[in-house]
């Protein structure tokens, strides 16, 4: 099947709350329940739902943003993660329409179905109204005259009798009740401070919810009808995104380098071996984008998974490491307790070696987290705060690093409710320019260390020059 003609339906709502993340995984584990090769995806910077989007398909959960990559990265990122399967479920981000603060429609749902070709089905929570949801969709489905609304989920009808009036106030708008869903617990996720409770601190929690979130919209949905409306999605233009192609434009310094590829001591071909780079998972590291492992090995790097909980030394071998981002403050004092590999870290960064840390990864590295002994690569400490720092951040990298030359222009991501102190060290990773000027970060000998989540698709020659940094440390 040509991956630009993979059926696809984005699952939106008109705000959050509304079940989204719960129609979206339960359409993806019904349709594999079918048989079916489902590609999961999610609008956004969102790292939590791709977890549960994975677990219900059995298939990587890939993330589509248009601010952190540029919407002319969408369908091919899309394409390349679609390739191969029978059908797609894109799951939405906040309302229909919502996006980045002050940019308009990018980043919104409404952007990402456009780029895509592809209908949306609107799912309403319809807990407290009946007759007013008519006008509701009504409002939807004209607000944009390019977003195709095939269709509605009704979520959380209370009654047989509820359902009635629903379905009668709806035949006046022409959308049709895809499906309705009563409100059940049994489908319902844990939250806390960030969001649902990612999916490998669940176990079979987790697999439990996805099984009956699959089990509920397959009793309460018309699949066939929503397959039927998947498959009258339009051909996407242009070819999937791979990761040695985008490579190569970054050498080139052609569009979505950033600029030329930069001189490295030694050069790529100093070894023409593979170097290792360990890459930090497990359940306190559950943040990360499935292209960032795809481009390091694109780049010429052996990428081994390692879990800081439970491995007490990096894999052997280990030339460079990637830290993303998570949940350490849950784990602190399981990762303070892993002193031989919090000693390992320190080790590999003192000899030279790379380090790429976001967030989650930033903190590990401090001195200490609420008290409790890191791993002292930088001198920093690290605490819980009561404050929830949120949003889009356009940067620029102010010093050079492994991942970027200073100059470089990056957009990322900060989401997290901890505080370091300092928040910059004497050679800062990125001056963002959004929401307020500031510096921010770490640039320390091979260490590269910040709160900002980067998506390495934008600028592909961040992996690039990482490996080439392990194969001459």
């Amino acid at each position: 099947m040509v991956s630009g003609s993979v059926p696809r339906l984005v699952v939106a709502a008109p705000s959050s709350g509304s079940g989204k993340t719960t129609v979206a995984t339960g359409l993806m584990a019904a349709f594999a329940a079918r048989g079916l090769a489902v590609s999961p995806h999610k609008v956004g910077p969102d790292y939590i739902d791709p977890g549960y989007h994975a677990l219900a398909t059995g298939r990587t959960g890939r993330n589509l943003d248009a601010y952190l990559c540029g919407p002319e990265l969408l369908g091919p990122l899309f394409a390349h993660g679609a390739r191969g399967c029978d059908i797609a479920v894109v799951e939405g981000v906040m309302g229909l329409f919502d996006g980045a603060a002050g940019e308009g429609e990018l980043a919104s749902t409404a952007q990402v179905a456009k780029v895509l070709r592809a209908p949306v089905v609107l799912v309403v929570d319809a807990s407290s109204q009946s007759r007013s949801v008519a006008a509701l969709v009504h409002g939807f489905t004209t607000w944009d005259p390019e977003v195709r609304i095939g269709g509605v989920i009704l979520n959380k009808v209370a009654s047989d009798r509820h359902e009635a009036l629903l379905r009668e106030a709806l035949d006046s708008v022409g959308v049709p009740v895809l499906g309705v869903l009563r409100r059940a617990a049994q489908v319902e996720t844990p939250s806390r401070h960030l969001g649902l409770v990612p999916v490998a601190e669940r176990g079979r929690d987790a697999r439990d919810a996805v099984a009956a979130m699959g089990a509920a919209v397959a009793a309460g949905c018309d699949l066939e009808a929503l397959l039927r409306l998947a498959r009258g999605a339009a051909p996407l233009p242009g070819a999937p995104w791979d990761p040695g192609t985008a490579l190569g434009r970054a050498e080139d310094g052609g569009p979505g380098s950033g600029q030329p590829r930069p001189a490295v001591p030694g050069g790529a071909d100093a070894d023409a071996g593979p170097v290792r780079v360990a890459v930090a998972g497990g359940a306190a590291f559950t943040f990360s984008y499935a292209e960032h492992p795809e481009l390091l090995a694109a780049a010429g790097a052996e990428v081994v998974v390692f879990d800081p909980l439970r491995d007490e030394a990096l894999p052997e071998g280990t030339r460079g490491l990637v830290l993303g981002g998570g949940f350490p403050e849950v784990y602190g004092a399981e990762l303070s307790a892993n002193e031989g590999l919090r000693a390992d870290v320190a080790a590999l960064a003192a000899r030279g070696g790379p380090l790429a840390a976001e967030c989650a990864g930033l903190l590990y590295l401090c001195r200490e987290l609420d008290g409790l002994p890191m791993c002292g690569v930088l001198d920093a400490s690290a605490r819980m705060s009561g404050r929830l720092t949120l949003g889009y951040r356009d940067a620029v990298a102010v010093s050079d690093s492994v991942l970027a030359a200073a100059g470089t222009r990056m957009r990322g991501h900060e989401f997290h409710r901890t505080v370091v102190e300092p928040g910059a060290g004497a050679s800062p990773a990125w001056g963002v320019r959004t929401p307020a000027r500031r510096v921010e970060g770490f640039v320390q000998d091979s260490v590269h260390a910040s709160y900002l989540h980067t998506h390495w698709a934008s600028e592909p020659g961040a992996a690039r020059r990482f490996v080439e940094r392990c194969r001459t440390s």
